[in-house]
């Protein structure tokens, strides 16, 4: 076993500060919802780093947030729209509208 010099002693602790963060991200958003329902755990996964980047000061779930996410629209990732599309939350129909609507 080599020995742990200060570099590496400080790589691993950032690593598991690193990794803890998103277990803590991911736990909060797995909460139960009481207002307007439940959001998908491919939700969750598919648009973690865009509700982090865009939305983050609103609850998981929340009226709020869903309209948080529709004006961040142009700026969600297609990973997030796509799972989006498929938990129902928005169709097909009116993410082609919008993206016209840009161009």
């Amino acid at each position: 076993m080599q020995p742990m010099t200060a570099t590496s002693v400080h790589s691993k602790s950032r690593t598991s500060r690193s990794a803890l963060t998103v277990a803590l991200l991911l736990g909060a958003l797995t909460f139960p919802l009481s207002q307007a329902g439940a959001v998908s755990n491919a939700v969750k996964v598919a648009c973690l780093s865009d509700y982090l980047a865009n939305c983050s000061s609103h609850q998981v779930g929340s009226p709020q947030l869903r309209k948080c996410m529709r004006a961040a629209g142009p700026r969600l990732s297609k990973r997030c729209i796509n799972a989006l599309v498929t938990a129902g939350e928005v169709s097909k129909t009116e993410v082609a509208r919008r993206s016209a609507s840009l161009r």
